[in-house]
């Protein structure tokens, strides 16, 4: 399956469920100033996760594009990477988890084929701010999954937001697929095999958390998921890495040529470059500058790292522009 497919058939199956497409907000958070980039597509629905109404209705679904750099260090692995597009769908006080996660499973199992055997889910296991989210492991087991394919975490690992240090946030429930094509996945799901790798996201919004970090009940409970759009689309196509996929391979190809090297025997340096001329291509189209303060200080340091793996591997002369276009290839025509 092409990127543009997935992407589509998204959009078009939470259309069919009365959602509203609305555009990719920018890179630079409008709503929420205590991030520094859009992480996650409900950035800009910040005030109408706290109750404002939104133009376009209850029911809304994106493609969003995201910078995170919490995970830096661990780009060039498997599923890393610093730009990536997350597939959402929202409800503003409307359907609740029932609709949601089942909706999740139908676009798995049914739009996207995915085997039954090969998922697993994750729940919140409850803490003193929270209780232990039994509703969602019932509603998951109703619809096929094996209780030993549910695991109970804590927040560190099944708890989304705020996306900053105050704001709507909640359980979430994690959807996983067993990666590995040629070994049968485990009966029983646990969640530090890096062979599960994370592709969805329902996240229940039924808390708001202060300044002073207590959580109080939101008087408007919500639903936001994310759906990886690099990691769906590896396990779609049988691979077991994001970056063996058309959202990458035409800038590794470009690579290949500058560098004379071969990316089977250079993985990391190849995949740290992509990804990072990728998120600076992104940043710029977002009118951040190269500077030593903020936005741009993580700018320049991406671009830094290119170019110092581009030496490694022994490109002499000035390569990034080169590299732009096999960017501006893959994205022009769906973010213009």
């Amino acid at each position: 399956m092409k990127s543009v497919e997935l992407r589509q058939k998204f959009l078009d199956f939470f259309e069919e469920k009365g959602h509203k497409i609305i555009p990719s907000a920018s890179l630079i958070p409008e709503n929420d100033p205590t991030v520094l980039f859009t992480t996650a597509g409900m950035h800009s629905l910040v005030p109408f996760l706290l109750g404002q109404k939104h133009p376009a209705g209850k029911r809304l679904t994106s493609v969003q594009k995201c910078i995170r750099t919490n995970d830096i260090d661990d780009v060039g692995d498997d599923v890393h990477s610093t730009f990536f597009e997350m597939l959402g769908n929202w409800s503003l006080g409307d359907y609740w988890k029932e609709d949601a996660i089942k909706w999740s499973f139908k676009f798995l199992t049914e739009e996207l084929n995915i085997p039954l055997e090969r998922l697993a889910v994750s729940c919140f296991a409850g803490d003193d701010d929270a209780s232990k989210d039994i509703e969602s492991a019932k509603i998951w087991q109703d619809l096929g999954i094996k209780k030993e394919r549910i695991k109970f975490l804590p927040k560190k690992d099944n708890w989304w937001g705020p996306a900053g240090k105050t704001g709507p946030c909640g359980p979430d429930t994690e959807m996983f697929y067993w990666k590995l094509n040629n070994v049968p996945a485990p009966e029983t799901f646990a969640a530090e095999d890096k062979n599960w790798v994370e592709i969805w996201n329902d996240v229940f919004m039924q808390y708001v958390k202060d300044e002073n970090g207590n959580y109080f009940e939101a008087k408007q409970k919500n639903v936001d998921t994310g759906m990886g759009l690099e990691r769906t689309l590896a396990v779609l196509n049988g691979k077991e890495n994001i970056y063996e996929t058309d959202l990458f391979l035409p800038i590794i190809e470009k690579i290949e040529e500058l560098s004379g090297k071969k990316y089977e025997e250079n993985q990391k340096a190849f995949r740290i470059i992509a990804d990072h001329i990728k998120a600076s291509t992104f940043l710029l189209a977002s009118e951040v500058e190269p500077s030593n303060l903020g936005r741009g200080y993580i700018l320049r340091r991406l671009i830094r790292r290119a170019v110092r793996h581009g030496k490694q591997l022994g490109i002499k002369e000035n390569f990034i522009a080169k590299i732009y276009p096999a960017v501006a290839e893959i994205y022009a025509d769906f973010y213009p």
